[in-house]
């Protein structure tokens, strides 16, 4: 357990002190200088000791203690500021042991690269008290739509397992151009490939590893409103299947061409991606019971 609680619904950064075999750091100083003080420089470094900021399980470290390897200690980095995504996180379903949330778009569900405090999981520790609560998968942060949050970490295995070993039937809902000239209902099957760093996944020759069966629902005034169940979860699975057929899905800052981000780096709120995660259908793994959750939220476009 970590000796120092959550900070804006994020924990304390965790680090165990590595064997020292030439003696190399005679003191904690030493050690968390040549650690961290590229990442932050020196006197940042110095500055978090002097304020107790660093802590092991009996409390703040001093500077000069001397270095003992296999030792834990915890601290909380800064963050940088966050633009507040101006949407609210809703709630379908809660329990004892489930929070179904209903993430807005441009919300990241977890803390990761420049989205930490402005997160899904974030504001639902803050709003509903749940210092525990953590994800059993993840959704796009420009996707829109029901998220599994676990209460207890005892149980986040079992429901990530229906996730992985896909048991969980996923619907999702989009708007994107109509054309009577593609066929549909399709089922489209691609090997999907996706570099860090880069922001479009792309389709590659080989086995497939991905699956997404299409439906149009209904259309009007040159849109149609489609139907998409993935069997398979590829990053951008839907956006790239969709872009393949020619039905690029509204609002893609991504495909079928990566635009420029907004001018300053703002977001431009008014244009979500038109992609909505709909229902979550499963059989409850603590439970036996089935399970289905509708979202509330509806495209913009439609």
């Amino acid at each position: 357990m970590a000796p120092l609680p959550q900070r804006d619904g994020i924990d304390p950064v965790r680090i165990r002190l590595p064997a020292d075999p030439e003696g190399a750091w005679p003191s904690l100083r030493e050690h968390l200088v040549e650690r961290f003080g590229a990442a932050i420089g020196a006197a940042k470094v110095e500055a978090m000791l002097r304020e107790g900021r660093f802590v092991s399980a009996d409390g703040p470290v001093a500077a000069d203690e001397p270095y003992t390897a296999g030792r834990q200690l915890w601290f909380h980095r800064d963050f940088a500021a966050e633009e507040r995504v101006p949407f609210e996180v809703g709630i379908v379903y809660r329990d004892e042991r489930l929070v179904i949330a209903d993430k807005p778009h441009f919300l990241a569900t977890t803390p990761r690269g420049r989205h930490i405090t402005e997160t899904a999981l974030a504001r639902l520790r803050r709003d509903l008290g749940l210092a525990r609560l953590q994800p059993a998968h993840r959704l796009d942060r420009l996707t829109a739509g029901l998220v599994l949050f676990v209460v207890r970490p005892e149980d986040r295995g079992a429901y990530q397992t229906l996730f992985r070993d896909r048991l969980v039937r996923k619907e999702y809902e989009a708007v994107a151009p109509f054309d009577p000239a593609v066929a549909l209902p399709v089922t489209v099957r691609s090997r999907i490939e996706k570099e860090r760093g880069v922001l479009a996944a792309r389709e590659v020759h080989g086995e497939p590893n991905s699956e997404s069966r299409i439906e149009l629902l209904e259309h009007r005034g040159g849109l149609g409103r489609y139907r998409l169940v993935p069997a398979t979860g590829r990053t951008h699975q839907l956006r790239v299947h969709m872009n393949r057929l020619g039905l690029p899905i509204l609002h893609d800052p991504v495909y079928p061409v990566v635009r420029d981000e907004e001018p300053g780096g703002g977001t431009d709120y008014s244009l979500p991606l038109q992609l909505l995660a709909r229902s979550l259908e499963f059989v409850d793994p603590l439970t036996g019971r089935e399970r289905r959750f509708e979202s509330r939220l509806a495209l913009a476009a439609w």
